[in-house]
Order: C-alpha cells, then structure tokens, then sequence
C-alpha cells in the first residue's frame, strides 16, 4: 500500500497529479493482471505509443509504476509492472510534536475495574448506593459488579490493575507517578492499626508505606449518607513517583527501583498491583477509596512524563 498524507505535500502532488488523466488510470488498469510493454498497453486502449511513452514516464515518476527494459527481436522493450495494489490518503493533519518539551500523559483508573485479585476477610465493597457483595465473602470479588465499587476493604491479598500505556512510539519516559488514597482494614476501624500496604509495578515492589491506622473518628468528606459512622471513613493520599534514579513516596526515597527495572517501554500496558506482602511484618488490610469515598474525589491516578526523541518527534 501507498500510503501518502498532507505530511508529504509534494509527494501527494505527484501522485494525484500522475492520477489525474483517464488515460493513465485506464493504464493502471491494464497492469491489474500482468505486465505489459509500451506497444500492447497502445494496442490495447487504441492511443499513439508516443502518448502512452509520455504517460508513463509521469506514472513512473510517482513511483506507481516500475519499468524495465528486456531483450526484443529487434532490441530492447520497455515492459511495465504496476508497484502498489492500493493507495491510501490521509487527510488528517498530524503536527509533529515538540521536542525538549515534557508531555504528560494520564489515566484515571477506577477501584473496581481490577484485573485480578486475591483477599481474604475481613473483605468486601461498597458503592454510593449501598454494600455491591456479601461482605467477607472472597468469591465474590470475581462478580461483574465489581466495576462499581467506590470503596474495597482487604485484610490479606492484593488488587491488581491493567493500565493502558498510550504513549508516542520514540518517547523518552521521564517518570512515573501513582497516587492513590488508602488506609489499613481493622474491624469496624482501629486509628492504632498498622500495616504494611505495597505497590508493585509490572512484577517489581517498587515501595511500601506502613498506615498506622484505619481512620473512623470522623466521616469521610466524600461519604454517602448511607455509610455507617461506626466504619472505615477517609485514607491518606499517597504519591509513588519513579524516575531514573529512584522511586519515592510523598517525595522522600523509598527504594532504587528505577524506570529501567520496570521495562515500562515495552509494553502497551502497565501492571499495577496493590496489596500487602505476605513477608510484611504488619498484616493489617487495605483500604482503598474512589471518587464518592473518602477525603479526595479521585479513584488511582496515573501520570507519566515524557519528552519526544527528535528523530521520532518530527516523522
């Protein structure tokens, strides 16, 4: 396929100029099913072979057609072979983008639109509406109605996450950034209840925080008139950032996990799990708040930055 564009102006002028006569299309044509040489395309549309010569040499020169001269009975003939079966013009204007400027890239993923998961009680989810499953019933994290949970509560086990990675071929991914609201999972709530809640990126822990508790003593700013006061109401809003030399947690380092760790290029998607570690030391559940739950109207935010190549940039 042929593939020209408003990109390559003087490329589309070529062309659709080598397409603009009857006569050159009906010569095309002819080359659907075989080759043929200068005389027989003449014979065949009934034109002077002077006139066929000369459009030719207009359809060669849009690259549509290949010629090739081959031994005759008296010299040589000019035998004609089409290149393209198909031509596509794309009328959408693409303007290069920038080089030496930070894009930013971002995605909003809702709580309940999980991949995969493994909990254990106490567990279960809730919605603006009202509890969506049986609580500290695990089985039922598998329900379609999962993709509406505002809140999800875990005393063991994770949440995992599949992120679309939209970003531009040949960018340079400058960082990472996951930010989330979360707090530990006690019974009712515990303000004294620590625990040791993780975030892996694509396999690899980039970081821990520790929750000291599962905060009730106030409702949630965000909280249906329907939930209980006696319960979990709000988390802390914590950042995860990666970069090319660490990752952090609110700003201060965590770990050396890095962008290259995570092969974060190579994939269409990013894989996120949030859970805690069955080495952590303080086993003491996951909450996790969407947007109508909690202090902050947001479900898992991702940013990512990037800058473009200028060999890439400019194509």
């Amino acid at each position: 396929m042929l593939e020209l564009s408003l990109n390559d102006p003087d490329k589309l002028v070529t062309v659709t100029h080598a397409l603009s006569t009857r006569s050159r299309v009906d010569i095309l044509r002819l080359l659907n099913s075989k080759n043929l040489n200068i005389i027989e395309i003449a014979e065949k549309l009934k034109l002077p072979v002077s006139t066929v010569a000369s459009n030719i040499k207009v359809l060669e020169a849009a690259e549509l057609i290949h010629t090739e001269l081959v031994p005759a009975s008296r010299g040589a003939m000019k035998v004609c072979s089409r290149n393209y079966d198909d031509l596509h013009i794309a009328l959408n204007l693409k303007e290069p983008m920038p080089t030496g400027v930070t894009h930013v890239y971002e995605v909003e993923m809702p709580i309940g639109h999980y991949s995969d998961c493994e909990v254990s009680p106490t567990c279960g989810m809730a919605n603006s509406e009202g509890l969506i499953i049986k609580e500290d019933e695990p089985s039922s994290f598998y329900h379609p109605k999962h993709v509406n949970a505002q809140l999800i509560w875990l005393r063991k086990g994770f949440l995992e996450y599949l992120l679309p990675m939209d970003i531009p071929s040949g960018a340079r991914i400058e960082s990472l950034e996951l930010s989330m609201e979360m707090c530990s999972e006690a019974p009712n709530y515990d303000q004294n209840w620590p625990s040791n809640i993780s975030v892996w990126v694509n396999g690899s822990e980039i970081g821990m925080w520790t929750s000291p508790g599962d905060f009730g003593d106030r409702r949630g700013k965000l909280n249906p008139n329907w939930w209980w006061d006696g319960s979990t109401q709000y988390g802390f809003l914590k950042t995860w950032r990666v970069d090319h030399e660490k990752t952090t947690l609110d700003m201060e380092k965590v770990s050396g996990i890095t962008l290259d760790d995570l092969l974060i290029n190579r994939s269409p998607k990013l894989r996120l799990r949030i859970g805690i570690n069955p080495d952590a030391v303080h086993q003491g559940g996951l909450n996790l708040f969407g947007r109508q739950f909690g202090d902050y109207e947001q479900h898992i935010i991702m940013h990512v930055k990037y800058t473009m190549e200028q060999d890439e940039a400019n194509l």
